[in-house]
């Protein structure tokens, strides 16, 4: 008996025309392809007016109710004049939409490069912007987005890896090694508090488009609970020295940003 197809094979041009058009634009026939991981994102041409991006949702990974939780966010980030490219609403204020049983989200193109991780200076702006998302997003937790915890996250993983993925012969080193390091992932954050707040989750340099002297944040799709570290360490390049520069930059700009937004927020 032959596997099931992967569920993006229908995803064929004339495919995600109809579900753009569907959402009331007219498509001019051009569709790219851009790199995406769980997801399919394409720009498509739009008569008369500039390309949209339309990302279509890997069937299974988030239910709708998470998917509209990271809409808001987006939208709460934006309604604050931080500079996140929130998704498109229609006029009854949907974001979230359904095409021959895909979902999928319209976004404004946003143009820009990857930011230069190596500029202190640059660092220095993303931690005050990150300081400025932080703050907002400790306001309210999440309903329904997973949490990022060493259950979840580290023993629930190694437990399925170990499982599927490694050869007997390797299968006691391998539970050996991840059972220490995650004794002292465990032992380092009950010693440690810490508080969970709504995170990017996933901030690394292909979701940053920088643009003439400032940043936008990009694809929420991991967004969930998590310490505020989590949107930090994947700035970090280099040996430690270069590292703790790296963060210090970081560091100083998250707390420079503490008061404007305590202001802000009431």
């Amino acid at each position: 008996m032959s596997a099931s197809p992967h569920p993006f094979h229908t995803l064929t041009p004339t495919f995600i025309m109809d579900a753009v058009e569907s959402q009331g634009y007219r498509c001019d026939c051009r569709t790219l392809a851009l790199n995406s991981y769980e997801n399919r994102v394409y720009q498509v041409g739009i008569e008369d007016g500039e390309p949209i991006i339309a990302k279509f949702y890997r069937p299974g990974r988030w239910s709708d109710s998470q998917i509209i939780e990271e809409h808001a966010f987006c939208f709460e980030l934006a309604e604050h004049e931080l500079p996140v490219v929130a998704p498109c609403t229609n006029t009854g204020g949907e974001s979230l939409f359904h095409h021959d049983g895909f979902r999928f989200a319209l976004y404004p193109r946003q143009g820009g490069h990857a930011p230069e991780f190596d500029n202190l200076d640059n660092l220095l702006i993303l931690g005050r912007l990150l300081g400025r998302i932080h703050r907002i997003g400790a306001i309210r937790p999440f309903q329904y987005r997973p949490t990022l915890d060493s259950q979840s996250f580290g023993h629930a993983s190694v437990s399925f890896i170990g499982k599927h993925f490694i050869p007997d012969e390797y299968r006691d080193s391998y539970t050996a090694l991840t059972g220490q390091l995650l004794s002292a992932v465990d032992r380092i954050t009950a010693e440690v508090p810490f508080r969970a707040i709504r995170v990017h989750g996933d901030c690394h340099s292909g979701n940053i488009l920088w643009r003439g002297e400032a940043p936008h944040f990009v694809d929420f799709d991991d967004s969930r609970m998590a310490p505020a570290v989590q949107d930090l360490w994947m700035m970090l390049s280099g040996e430690r020295p270069r590292q703790t520069a790296q963060l210090a930059a970081l560091w100083k700009g998250t707390t420079s940003s503490a008061t404007s937004i305590r202001q802000s927020c009431g």
